[in-house]
């Protein structure tokens, strides 16, 4: 018989009942040493017995699933991502699932640290924003078969499922709309090099300056590594060119509060003595004078895709990977210094 008592039962409890040490339960709640297959079968018997809930992993180990997944993610490289988490949490409580979340901090140790901290809590899936330059974690994430979703930033593989924002054509919608407004000379605030979203960005600026006729000139181009204050840096350098240029696009939100705080910094109005457009969207976008034109993306999508896709592997773990893209939308204010072209709505269309 189980224990009869009035507290709620401990591992020294399932030990008495199993027969074994506690050391033992709790290498089989923590996966922590290999079990013998019998003993390893009267503790989870215990467990159950007992209705031994003070472990989360213990639970799992009877009920075969933590309801849990867990979303590894860098929450200081853009304000964009906190948005994003809120909404895969929502998403995520909907279907019953508790999410355990970890910064990144965009290194790859981090990274590399906290996913496996994350399987250590037997999640049953991961929600990943890979860190630039390591491709490491996916593919050992693939390679044992763990339900992984990558987010926002997309890898060049089609073994795993990942979900993120269209890139190329809509920034090049925003710079054939500057070069429409007769801008020559448009700079480019890109994001951190080696980052899958800051490349496509920077091939659709490309992109759209060739549909417009104009030349690439990599002088026009500054890396903010998707930061404020390096942000307004590369903005500042774009600006001491012999020839600056006369329109700016900006790569992400966290860059282009640096940039409209270097703009103020130095007298210059954006909209009038420099045209400024932006990808993301922030909550003060329309706030600031003048309000930013920017290319929003689908936050609230992306985390309820992101979810879903996880959701459908953890159920059907040899069902085809999937890529999804969703398509941003043009917010169109007066940072570019106009009113709304039929030609730029066309281009995204």
């Amino acid at each position: 018989m189980p224990p009869t008592r009035t507290t709620r039962p401990t591992q020294r409890d399932i030990a008495e009942l199993a027969g074994v040490s506690i050391t033992t339960v709790s290498h089989v709640v923590n996966g922590t040493r290999a079990v013998a297959p019998d003993t390893r079968a009267a503790v989870l018997d215990a467990i159950e017995r007992t209705g031994y809930t003070g472990d989360v992993i213990a639970r799992s180990l009877v009920t075969g699933g933590t309801r849990s997944i867990g979303l590894a993610i860098s929450l200081l490289a853009n304000p964009y991502f906190a948005a994003l988490m809120q909404s895969i949490e929502r998403e995520a409580a909907a279907a019953g699932y508790t999410v355990l979340l970890s910064d990144t901090h965009d290194t790859v140790d981090t990274e590399q640290a906290i996913v496996r901290a994350l399987r250590a809590r037997r999640v049953e899936g991961l929600l990943l924003t890979p860190v630039p330059g390591d491709g490491a974690v996916i593919s050992e994430l693939v390679s044992l078969g763990i339900p992984t979703v990558l987010v926002d930033r997309l890898a060049t593989r089609g073994d795993v499922d990942q979900v993120g924002t269209e890139n190329i054509q809509s920034t090049s919608a925003l710079t054939e709309h500057l070069a429409a407004l007769g801008h020559r000379r448009i700079g480019f605030v890109s994001g951190t090099p080696g980052l899958a979203t800051s490349e496509e960005r920077t091939l659709g600026y490309r992109l759209g300056l060739g549909r417009a006729g104009l030349t690439w000139n990599p002088e026009l181009v500054e890396s903010g590594h998707s930061e404020r204050a390096r942000g307004a840096a590369a903005f500042a350098t774009l600006l001491g060119k012999t020839d600056p240029p006369t329109a700016v696009l900006v790569g992400n939100d966290a860059m282009m509060a640096g940039v409209l705080h270097e703009a103020r910094r130095r007298g210059l109005r954006v909209g009038q003595d420099i045209a400024v457009v932006g990808y993301d969207e922030t909550e003060w976008a329309d706030l600031v004078e003048p309000p930013l034109t920017t290319m929003a993306q689908p936050i609230a999508d992306i985390g309820r895709e992101a979810v879903r896709l996880l959701l459908s592997r953890i159920k059907d773990p040899d069902r085809a990977p999937e890529t999804v893209r969703l398509p941003p939308m043009l917010r169109h204010r007066q940072s570019c210094g106009c009113g709304l072209t039929a030609s730029v709505q066309s281009i995204l269309d």
